[in-house]
């Protein structure tokens, strides 16, 4: 998947509306990309993090955190345009099931826009995007678990780094980095609850025989 030339200076959001905007017309991934131009990487994070995190049947988000496990480490390797295996690249996409994320993602989106500005840059870079490639990918191994409710935040968090790759802005990263601070925590929580439980029904059951 090569960059292409969209303008870097049309908004996101009004990328994902017109995209969105024919309900019987369907595109490949590569076409996607191709839309998103060089800021496809932190697009694509974002509309599949925004996926993970919408009310879908249990095991979506294992499917649709996937494709983040898939491009989440290439950003950590500095790869300059997204890569996947042709039958990634041909699959098709329906503009019906990108239209409940744009739907979902677009007024938040637009009014990110509307305050966001490159800020904090020592936060990109070499060294910054590769760290957010890093991160995106620990939480993404996390969304394919299927876990209960725990992909709330580490879709929120990977959510915030994406778009900060794509407008520069470190305010969005920090957010980021908070969020997939709290993921950590609340999962270890998570985990602690479920170990004791666990050995206090073993426990229990010794007892009992």
């Amino acid at each position: 998947m090569a960059e292409t030339s969209q303008p870097p200076d049309k908004p996101l959001s009004a990328i994902l509306r017109e995209l969105s905007a024919d309900p019987d017309r369907s595109m490949s991934v590569a076409e996607l990309v191709e839309a998103f131009g060089p800021r496809a990487f932190g697009a694509i994070l974002l509309i599949f993090a925004v996926a993970c995190a919408l009310p879908l049947p249990p095991g979506s988000s294992t499917v649709l955190g996937a494709p983040l496990v898939l491009l989440a480490p290439q950003v950590a390797l500095g790869a300059r345009a997204p890569w996947a295996p042709r039958s990634v690249r041909e699959r098709r996409i329906s503009t019906t099931h990108l239209r409940q994320v744009a739907n979902r993602i677009i007024p938040t989106l637009e009014r990110i826009e509307k305050v966001s500005r490159p800020r904090l840059r020592f936060l990109f870079g070499q060294v910054g995007d590769r760290l957010i490639g890093v991160v995106c990918t620990l939480l993404a191994l996390v969304l394919i678990l299927p876990i209960p409710l725990g992909n709330v935040l580490p879709a929120a968090s990977v959510g915030f780094l994406s778009l900060a790759l794509v407008t520069r802005d470190g305010v969005l990263a920090l957010i980021g980095y908070v969020l997939a601070v709290a993921s950590v925590g609340v999962l270890t929580l998570a985990a602690g609850i479920v170990i004791r439980t666990a050995q206090h029904l073993l426990a229990i059951l010794s007892v009992a025989t």
